[in-house]
C-alpha cells in the first residue's frame, strides 16, 4: 500500500473514532410501571419524575413516578390531585412543581393551577396560579425560578410567558414568544432559554429555535432546527441543546421521528446525533449527572402510550 493511501485510511480511522465519540450512547433502563403518553418529565433532587399524561385508555392520568438511577426502580408516589395530559413541570428548591395542562377530555380545558410536591412532605400543595390557562407548552427552572413559555389554550397556539417566583408565591408575566407554539421543547442554560419546534397546530412541525436573554429581557431567532417537528423533549447538557422525537414524520409508517439533533450555541448550529432506540412523542427529559432521561410517551402519531424507558449519555462539550 502506498504511504498517501495508508495515510489517508489511518485519518478515515481516526474521524470514525471522534465522530462515534460525539455521537454519544444510548442505553435501556426499567420501563414505567404504568405506560403513558403526553407526559411531563423533570429531576428533583437526583430522582427522575414522569407526571401525569395519558393512559390507554385516553384518560387524563393522575399518576406520578419517581425514579431512582442507583436500583434502576421506579416508585408511585402521591397522586396528582386531577388527572392531567400535557402538563409542564419543572424542579427547583428540592421540590416538584407541576403548572398548566388539559383536564381532558382529549386536549380541552386548559388549567392555569399550579402544584407543588415537597418529597420530604410527600404530599401535593395548590400554589398561585400562572396568568393564563394553558397546556402542551414547556417549563424550565434556572435558579429558583421556574420559566413557563408557550403552549396552546381552546385549540389555538398562544406566545405566553411567564416565571414563578416560589418564594414570594408570585408569577411575573414575560415578553411573549416571538412565534406562538405549543407542542414545544425547551431547555435553560445560565441566563438563556431556547425554544424549539412546536406545532400551529399541524403535527408536522416548524424548525424554528427562539432563545430568551434573562439580561436583556428579549427574544432573538437562531438557526433552524434541521428537522422540523412537535411532541418533541428538550435539555440541556454541557451547555447543548438536545432535541428528541416527535411526530409527523411523512417518511415513516408510525408517523413519529427518531431523531436527536444538537444545537451548539458557540457555532449556532445544528448536528445530528445517535437516533432514539425507539421513537416516541409526546415525551420529556430530565438530566442527572450529565445524562438525559427519556420515559414514556406515544410510538404512533396522535394518541398511543409506552412504558419505553431510555437514557443517552452525550459525548459533545459547548461550554
Amino acid at each position: 500500500m502506498k504511504r498517501s493511501a495508508l495515510l489517508l485510511l489511518v485519518l478515515l480511522v481516526l474521524f470514525s473514532l471522534v465522530s462515534a465519540q460525539e455521537m454519544g450512547k444510548w442505553f435501556k433502563r426499567a420501563p414505567l410501571t404504568v405506560p403513558r403518553g403526553e407526559v411531563a418529565v423533570t429531576e428533583v433532587l437526583g430522582k427522575i419524575y414522569v407526571i401525569g399524561g395519558f393512559d390507554g385508555d385516553r384518560r387524563s392520568s393522575s399518576v406520578v413516578e419517581v425514579y431512582d438511577t442507583t436500583p434502576d426502580q421506579w416508585t408511585q408516589i402521591a397522586p396528582l390531585p386531577r388527572g392531567l395530559n400535557h402538563p409542564m413541570a419543572a424542579g427547583a428548591n428540592g421540590k416538584l412543581y407541576v403548572v398548566g395542562g388539559y383536564l381532558g377530555p382529549g386536549l380541552g380545558n386548559a388549567t392555569d393551577a399550579l402544584w407543588e410536591y415537597d418529597p420530604a412532605a410527600q404530599r401535593w400543595v395548590e400554589r398561585a396560579a400562572m396568568p393564563t390557562a394553558r397546556g402542551a407548552g414547556a417549563a424550565v427552572a434556572i435558579g429558583e425560578k421556574i420559566y413557563v413559555v408557550g403552549g396552546a389554550r381552546a385549540g389555538l397556539s398562544v406566545s405566553d410567558f411567564a416565571v414563578y417566583d416560589p418564594q414570594a408565591n408570585r408569577w411575573t408575566t414575560l415578553p411573549t414568544l416571538p412565534t406562538a407554539r405549543d407542542h414545544i421543547a425547551a431547555g435553560a442554560h445560565r441566563t438563556k432559554i431556547y425554544v424549539a419546534g412546536g406545532r400551529p397546530p399541524f403535527a408536522g412541525g416548524l424548525n424554528i429555535l427562539e432563545v430568551f436573554d434573562l439580561e436583556t429581557q428579549r427574544w432573538a431567532a437562531l438557526a433552524p432546527m434541521p428537522t422540523g417537528r412537535s411532541g418533541i423533549a428538550g435539555v440541556v447538557v454541557k451547555g447543548c441543546f438536545y432535541v428528541f422525537g416527535g411526530e409527523g414524520n411523512r417518511q415513516s409508517l408510525t408517523g413519529v421521528y427518531e431523531q436527536n439533533e444538537v444545537y451548539d450555541p458557540k457555532s449556532n448550529k445544528w448536528e445530528s446525533q445517535s437516533p432514539m432506540p425507539t421513537p416516541r412523542h409526546g415525551i420529556g427529559a430530565a438530566v442527572w449527572e450529565n445524562k438525559i432521561y427519556i420515559p414514556g410517551g406515544a410510538t404512533l402519531q396522535g394518541f398511543s402510550t409506552s412504558s419505553a424507558h431510555e437514557v443517552y449519555e452525550p459525548a459533545k462539550n459547548c461550554e
